[in-house]
Parts: C-alpha cells; sequence; structure tokens
C-alpha cells in the first residue's frame, strides 16, 4: 500500500474544506493524548491552588457539607500526588474491564474471526439489500476495532462495482457504518465497557452508590444500527450514488476473492456453538431461584449484570476457540495463549494513556473542581432555565464540535466527564443517559475530521476509483451521512427520554 500522501491530491479550498482545513491545523498543533493529559493535569495543579486561595466553596447537593476546594499544591496536595498514582492507575475504573473483555475479542481478531463473517455476510448478501448489508456490517464492525476500517469500506467498493454500481458509493456506505456508526452495536464491545468506567468514577463525584455498567446504553444503541443502517441505505442511493453517476471504470480495479469451503464451515461452527452458549446460560437466568437472578427474582440489580463483564469474556472466548479450532489455527492451548497476548499488545496504547488520564480524573476529583464545577455550573443553568433537553442537545453539539479537534472517543470523554456528568446529573439526568448524547456527537463526525488518521487511509482506498480524488472528494461522500446519522440520533434521544423508553436496562432519562 502507498503512503497515503503519495496519492493525496487535494482540491483546491472552498468553504467548508476551508474550515476544515483550519481545524486540522488547529488540531495538529495539539500533543498527543497522553502528553495532553498530563498537560491538563498540570492545568488542574494550578487551578486548584488559584481557586483554592480564594477560599471557593459549594454546598454538596448530596450530603449538604460545605465542600472547599483543595490545593494540590500545598503538603497535602503533593502527599496525594505522590503517593495516590500508582493506586489511580490500577483503580482506574475502564482498565481492567477492558482488558479482561480483550482477551476474548482479541482472541476473535487475531484468528480472523471478525474478518471472515464480515467477508462473508456482504458477498453473500442478495443485490437487492447490499447497501443495507454494506452498512449493517460496518456499523457492526466496531467490534473488531479498528480492523473493520481496512476491511468493510474496500470489500464494499468490490462489491458494488461487481453488481454494476459505482464502486465509490460502496466505499462511502463502508466508510459511514464503520465511522459515523461507530458506536452503536447489537453486541457489547470493549468501548462499552471502557466509556461506562470513565463514567462511573465521573458519577462518583455526586453518588458513589450509582455505576454506569458496559449495557447501560445497550437498547438505545441496539435500535441505533438499525436506524442508521436505513438511514445511511437512504443517503447512499438517492444522494451519493444519483451525485457519482455511472462509474467509468480505469483497469486497475481488483477481484474479490470469496471467502473459502474451509472458512465457510467454521463460520457455521461458530454459529452454532454461540447459540449453545446463549441457550445455557438463558436455561441458567431462567431456572426457578437462579442464583443469577437478585433476591425478588429480577435482572436490575442482579449477580448477572454485575457479571456481564465474564459472561461476555467466555461468549467470545467460546466463539473464537471454536472458530480458530475450525480453521486449524488452534492446535494447542499454546496457541490460545498466544492469540490472547497478541490481542492485549494491541491494548498497550490504552494502556500507556489510562495512566495519564486517570492522574487527571483523580486531581480534578480530589481537588473538588469538578463538584464545584459541576454545582455551580448547574445552578447558572437553573437559573436561565436551561435545563431538559435544549441542555441536552446542546451538549451534543458542543461535543460534535470538540470531536472534529480530538478525535479519541476515550480521550474526549475523559476530558469532557468529569464536568459534565456531576453537572447534568444535578439537572436530574441519568449519568447513562448523558454518555449516549456524548456517544452519538462523538461518532457522527468521526470520519470527517482530517485529525483521525483512518481519513488518510481512506483516501487511499478511493483513489483506486478516482485518481484526482482528494479530501474534499472524502468529505462530499460521508458528510451527508454525518448530518443524517446525527440529526437521526438526536431525534431518537428526544424520542427515547419524551417516552420514557429505557436506553439500557433499568436505566431511564432521569435519575430515580
Amino acid at each position: 500500500m502507498q503512503e497515503p500522501s503519495a496519492k493525496i491530491q487535494l482540491e483546491k479550498p472552498k468553504g467548508f474544506i476551508r474550515l476544515l482545513n483550519g481545524i486540522e491545523r488547529i488540531g495538529n498543533r495539539l500533543p498527543n493524548p497522553f502528553v495532553l493529559f498530563i498537560c491538563l493535569a498540570l492545568l488542574c495543579i494550578f487551578i486548584s491552588w488559584l481557586v483554592h486561595a480564594f477560599g471557593v466553596s459549594v454546598i454538596h447537593p448530596g450530603t449538604g457539607e460545605e465542600i472547599f476546594v483543595k490545593s494540590l499544591i500545598s503538603t497535602e496536595g503533593l502527599a496525594f500526588i505522590l503517593g495516590s498514582a500508582i493506586d489511580n492507575f490500577v483503580s482506574f475504573n475502564p482498565l481492567g474491564v477492558v482488558l479482561a473483555l480483550m482477551l476474548g475479542i482479541g482472541l476473535c481478531q487475531k484468528i480472523g474471526l471478525f474478518e471472515a463473517a464480515i467477508k462473508k455476510t456482504i458477498l453473500g448478501a442478495p443485490k437487492a439489500i447490499i447497501t443495507y448489508a454494506v452498512l449493517f456490517i460496518g456499523i457492526l464492525g466496531n467490534i473488531a476495532s479498528n480492523g473493520a476500517y481496512v476491511v468493510v469500506p474496500p470489500l464494499a467498493a468490490m462489491v458494488f462495482l461487481a453488481v454494476g454500481r459505482h464502486p465509490l458509493a460502496g466505499m462511502a456506505a463502508g466508510i459511514a457504518g464503520v465511522g459515523a456508526g461507530f458506536t452503536a452495536n447489537i453486541l457489547i464491545t470493549d468501548f462499552d465497557a471502557l466509556i461506562s468506567g470513565i463514567s462511573t468514577d465521573a458519577a462518583k463525584t455526586i453518588s458513589s452508590d450509582i455505576v454506569v455498567t458496559p449495557i447501560d446504553n445497550w437498547i438505545f444503541m441496539s435500535v441505533s444500527v438499525f436506524v442508521l443502517t436505513i438511514t445511511g441505505a437512504f443517503v447512499t442511493e438517492r444522494i451519493i450514488e444519483p451525485k457519482l453517476g455511472a462509474y467509468k471504470g480505469n483497469g486497475q480495479e481488483e477481484a474479490i476473492s470469496a471467502v473459502g469451503p474451509l472458512e465457510t464451515k467454521a463460520l457455521r461452527n461458530t454459529v452454532i456453538s454461540a447459540l449453545i452458549y446463549i441457550g445455557f446460560v438463558l436455561i441458567c437466568l431462567f431456572i426457578p431461584n437462579s442464583p443469577l437472578r437478585n433476591e425478588d427474582g429480577g435482572f436490575i440489580p442482579s449477580t448477572f449484570l454485575d457479571g456481564i463483564t465474564m459472561f461476555l469474556l467466555f461468549f467470545f472466548l467460546t466463539i473464537g476457540i471454536t472458530y480458530g479450532v475450525s480453521v486449524k489455527k488452534i492446535k494447542n492451548s499454546g496457541d490460545v495463549t498466544n492469540s490472547m497476548v497478541e490481542g492485549i499488545k494491541d491494548m498497550s496504547t490504552f494502556i500507556v494513556l489510562a495512566f495519564a488520564i486517570a492522574q487527571f480524573i483523580a486531581y480534578i476529583q480530589w481537588s473538588n473542581l469538578a463538584i464545584w464545577i459541576s454545582v455551580d455550573g448547574s445552578e447558572l443553568l437553573k437559573s436561565i432555565n436551561f435545563t431538559g433537553f435544549p441542555v441536552i442537545i446542546l451538549f451534543v453539539l458542543l461535543t460534535a464540535v470538540l470531536s472534529l479537534f480530538i478525535t479519541s472517543g476515550t480521550a474526549l470523554w475523559s476530558v469532557l466527564a468529569p464536568v459534565f456528568v456531576p453537572m447534568l446529573m444535578l439537572l436530574d439526568f441519568h449519568p447513562a443517559f448523558i454518555q449516549v448524547a456524548y456517544r452519538v456527537a462523538d461518532s457522527a463526525t468521526n470520519m470527517i475530521t482530517p485529525l483521525n488518521p483512518f481519513v488518510a487511509i481512506m483516501l487511499v482506498f478511493i483513489t483506486k476509483y478516482d485518481k484526482k480524488a482528494g479530501l474534499g472528494t472524502h468529505i462530499s461522500l460521508i458528510f451527508p451521512y454525518t448530518i443524517a446519522f446525527l440529526l437521526v440520533w438526536i431525534v431518537m434521544i428526544c424520542i427515547f427520554g419524551l417516552f420514557g423508553i429505557p436506553v439500557g436496562p433499568g436505566v431511564d432519562m432521569y435519575l430515580k
């Protein structure tokens, strides 16, 4: 594969392109996420000293206690910084959950299960529903993390070309599904675990009893898969394809390689093992007096929900081992371990980043800056009568803008959650609902910002079918999906909120 710079010819900047070029210039001046959080931690230290000097305090809304902002530049503060660094890191909520899940998800990635499943589904789709299949699989592709970016879009382009449709329309649908629909899924992924852990840490500023679990957005995100699939298909067939017109070809198109009989048999075995595992769990859940339910026989809360991470881990291990044995990539227990190790290696960047994020969150909470900003911020919003849905919609729009500059969903939420989760909780919003508002905005703009490294990779794919393509070409293909997905998601948020539809099991818009 050529380097992106070798193939990309940027078009003459116009209008929206100039705006994005400006975003790129500003964003490129930001430090990498690890350094960014170190800088934020240092800023937190300075601000705590400054605010403490003025004797600022607030009344804690839960306990009624007067809380003073504490300085991190003090004997007590220095003792906390030096003495708690390791504890901050080890107790960082998402760390253990994400690494545990990646033992299973990483195994599935390394043995090729996700790639084979994506390829088989798209290639096997009837012509009439190819667009829907591309978007559906692209959206679900985030289970394979970033691997979906380099599998779904180019494969979608080849499938569209094979049935006489413009390959760039297929490419656009694939990019939109994988990128703009990144956060939606029917399955629980490592991202659900990661982001819910950050939300839980932020919510503790107001209440130590509230825990946001990886399944607390499951209903909303599952519905989103189907809504975005239909929306994306409409955009593809009614906007993108008419805009592109007929494809004339350039003689360099690649042929599609089908999934082999061994992989097909392995996928069949994997589906069977998945159904057996799910059936076993359901039997355990619904047997009389099941220990997985609570004392009243319910599921919220329950031992099952408390242990959902382990149930998901064993699910991915079950299907991963089944597929690996079937394709003869797993011949002994050592092969399983080695694949799991390779999967964890891919999380090394997150582990490094988690250390810096954990310190920043710990500093802003210990100093009481988070509770001070949250209480005063919520009081200001109440004083101007800016509550309810308007404040949620404003938060969505703010996030959509900020995600153009900070492309890591984890990093941006780690910046926003310590302030906005407590603040909006004081307006009675449930932290899991606030998390939904963040996720939809961050995902929608995921693939139009030049700061996303996968934009350059997508441009390489695009130029295989259009030699003159540049950043403007990419944006013109993806921007309609960004707007459509964001609008549809905002409407969904309003519907879920107004009609009291839970965004996850037992999770409504407001705190009970």
